[in-house]
């Protein structure tokens, strides 16, 4: 097999396909260990480590990052559902085209897609949403002679880092801390773009990130509010001549009573229980963080009605198309990257390069609008009957083909009952086929009555009555590249038809089926 390249042009180099290139190491900067900047974060050193990311040194930021996903459960959830969303989709594969070099590509990407190897990587590929980008390393494993990906590995988005002149080619730390390239076919590179600019401030923790520092704030001065006014507080009096002895046996007894509920003292000195009205400062500390979380909502999910409760139903809604179409940019977005970096090099190491190839795509399955597909195929089939196939409208409609001797429900040609015989009367023996044709001498045909002469003259020009229909038709077949396409522009070219002559000759055709057949449709 010749030289393989992957999708930039470089070089596939076989033996490190199977080899782990971006392994964790106990020394220098591939390490697990993780510094916590989340910990006395001030929006002094926020700014500084967002200013440093886009840098080139996002260490602290993608710590960060994580931290955030850990401490703020509602950061957490939004996020978690934006990514479930999309890795729950269904994911299809459909051939560059009907040749069977192209069908048996697609058949081996949906081979593979049946190991759950990349269902179970879904999530790690997706945390490019959060940080801006991911990089799951491929282990690559021969079975025979297929070339198919083992495990796809989560690997530490700081163990990578943007090259300094571009800030957009991902190149990964070696074990000496420079950065190298990425080794071809063994990376799946997904940058998250929420928004135009460097891919490092793409993710939606940087944004984020301020409303997590001051809701941070908030919820601390909340706890220490809470502390303080929690309970009722508690003044211990003595009298003038109380010794120091007896003011730190006092003292010892209010704080017993804040621990413990218990405390003894002198018959000389009493304690005093004083009730605050805090409620109005409560419901600032608590309108401030539904504030926070309502705008990282809309950060995350592009609004608020799918995570907070007491909406309309019309703003819900509204609220969950918007969801929808978040969706299906995160969709569109991920089909991309796993075109290129893992379709690609999986049909290049077992068939060869080519020109084209399948396209896999994660989107949500399109409901179909069933009655007006099943009318323009009516209308179709009345003047182009050969036109579509019927398994074609079998997968569109999901009916799957009737199996052999099932019952089916649809219209069945009428069949002349035959007269029921005595149960004493013994049965005829069929004569073979051959002697029956022997014996019948040939019948003359039937001369043509009035009616089916002025019908056939009538159909006898059926060829330029039908044309001006079918002719659109196939001309609009020819332009279309996909059935989908075909189907969105008949109702135009249907719209446009004259079918009156064509109609007027049909109508003499049923005529003349009434009048021969008694009215019964039968000829």
């Amino acid at each position: 097999m010749p030289t393989l390249y992957d999708a930039d042009g470089n070089p596939i180099d076989k033996t490190r396909l199977v080899e782990e290139v971006a392994a964790p190491t106990v020394t220098g900067v591939r390490q697990i260990l993780s510094g916590h900047p989340a910990q006395n974060l001030s929006p002094r050193r926020l700014a500084a480590l967002l200013l440093a990311a886009e840098q080139g040194d996002a260490v602290a930021y993608l710590e960060l990052a994580e931290e955030m996903e850990e401490k703020d459960l509602h950061y957490r959830s939004v996020l978690s559902t934006r990514k479930l969303q999309v890795s729950g989709l269904p994911v299809t594969v459909e051939a560059a085209s009907d040749a069977a070099e192209d069908v048996k590509a697609a058949d081996l990407v949906r081979d593979f897609l049946s190991t759950g190897v990349l269902a179970n990587a879904m999530q790690d590929i997706l945390d490019a949403v959060g940080k801006g980008f991911s990089a799951c390393e491929i282990l690559w494993d021969t079975e025979g002679k297929a070339w198919y990906p083992s495990s796809i590995l989560w690997r530490d988005p700081r163990w990578f880092e943007f090259d300094r002149l571009d800030g957009v080619t991902l190149r990964l730390k070696g074990e000496n801390g420079l950065p190298e390239p990425l080794a071809p076919a063994k990376f799946i590179t997904h940058v998250h773009k929420s928004k135009s600019g460097l891919p490092i401030r793409g993710g939606l923790a940087r944004p984020v990130a301020w409303y997590y520092l001051f809701k941070n704030f908030g919820i601390k001065s909340w706890v220490q509010f809470a502390q303080v006014f929690g309970f009722p507080l508690r003044v211990g009096r003595y009298g003038s001549e109380a010794t120091q002895d007896e003011k730190d046996v006092l003292l010892r007894a209010v704080r017993s009573i804040a621990q413990d509920a218990a405390a003894i003292i002198p018959d000389s000195m009493k304690i005093e229980f004083v009730n605050t009205n805090s409620t109005g400062n409560v419901q600032i500390f608590k309108g401030l963080t539904e504030y926070f979380d309502k705008q990282i909502s809309k950060v995350v999910l592009g609004q608020t009605g799918t995570t907070d409760v007491g909406q309309h139903v019309g703003t819900a809604n509204a609220h969950e198309k918007v969801r929808e179409d978040i969706e299906a940019s995160d969709a569109a977005q991920l089909s991309a990257t796993l075109n290129r970096d893992l379709v690609r090099p999986l049909v290049d190491l077992n068939l060869g390069p080519r020109k084209r190839y399948p396209a896999l795509k994660v989107a949500r399955e399109e409901k179909e609008d069933v009655s007006a597909l099943v009318d323009n195929i009516v209308k179709l089939a009345a003047v182009a009957p050969n036109l579509v196939e019927v398994s074609v409208i079998r997968d569109r409609l999901g009916v799957p083909e009737p199996a052999k001797g099932a019952e089916v429900i649809g219209m069945k040609p009428s069949v002349p009952s035959s007269p029921e015989l005595p149960e004493d009367t013994p049965p005829v023996p069929p004569a073979p086929h051959k002697a029956v044709q022997a014996v019948q001498s040939p019948q003359p045909a039937p001369a043509p009555d009035p009616i089916s002469l002025a019908v056939q003259e009538e159909l006898d020009g059926w060829e330029p009555l039908v044309s001006p229909l079918v002719n659109p038709i196939l001309a609009l077949a020819g332009r279309c590249s996909s059935y989908e396409d075909f189907l969105a522009g008949l109702p135009g070219v249907l719209k446009e038809q004259d079918a009156a002559p064509l109609a007027r000759s049909l109508s003499f055709a049923m005529f003349e089926q009434r009048v021969k057949g008694g009215g019964n449709g039968r000829a």
